[in-house]
């Protein structure tokens, strides 16, 4: 099995959630007390939201490509960013290693296609929601992307940094994501992607009426799938 690398912290509640999806996936493909074999580089996520809230992504983007320069020197035959908005600086990542990024919006992208699903409704980070760096990459595997109004865009940003990352999880928060999910389902969404990694703590399928795609757990198997290929 090859050696998965994990830059994680962004936020800890998701990583720990990478690693329990690897260890279940390595487990139930291989059986017994197989784990999976990884090495993880855990970030402070408060650095880089100031980084991110201030604009200064070329420099979050160095201390992610630190980050994978020593999961490479660790033996990782692959590396992950286990966050979706910090793929913004995925280029950077990519350039500063020898081994292949698993970029997560691809593994997504791949999922939906073999779904059937052609339009999807994107919730996430407000970078991820209104930049280009990860619509345009879901819109060139042939996707139609819709995103909430402003206000939802809002409400969606505030519960990922002021409840999921800090391990909260609300009904009441819950019950806001399904009604921003049925208005874009109601706006032509065939699927709705969770492009949070922190969005899975609070929402599953059945909040959905239509298919949902939880990055987390896509990105996870594309990682698996990768390590254990011949």
């Amino acid at each position: 099995m090859k050696v998965i690398g994990l830059i994680g912290g962004m936020s800890w509640e998701s990583t720990a959630e990478y690693y329990r999806l690897l260890n279940e996936l390595t487990r139930r493909r291989l059986g017994g007390l197989h784990s999976a074999r990884c090495v993880l580089y855990s970030v402070d996520f408060a650095e880089i939201e100031q980084l991110q809230v201030h604009g200064r992504w070329d420099e979050a983007g160095q201390v992610l490509a630190d980050a994978a320069r020593s999961l490479e020197s660790a033996g990782a035959d692959m590396v992950l960013i286990c966050t979706n908005t910090m793929h913004k600086v995925a280029g950077q990542v990519e350039a500063a290693v020898r081994v292949p990024l698993l970029h997560l919006a691809d593994a997504t992208a791949d999922a939906v296609r073999a779904a059937g699903v052609r339009k999807v409704g994107l919730l996430g980070t407000a970078f991820t929601m209104e930049q280009d760096f990860y619509r345009a990459r879901l819109e060139a595997g042939g996707l139609g992307v819709c995103v909430p109004d402003t206000g939802g865009r809002a409400l969606v940003h505030r519960v990922i940094y002021e409840e999921l990352c800090l391990g909260i999880a609300r009904s009441a928060s819950r019950t806001e994501f399904q009604r921003i999910i049925r208005d874009l389902a109601a706006a032509g969404a065939e699927g709705i992607i969770l492009g949070c990694t922190e969005i899975e703590l609070l929402i599953g399928q059945q909040d959905s009426p239509v298919p949902v795609f939880p990055t987390t757990r896509l990105h996870a198997e594309a990682a698996i799938n990768t390590a254990l290929a011949e």
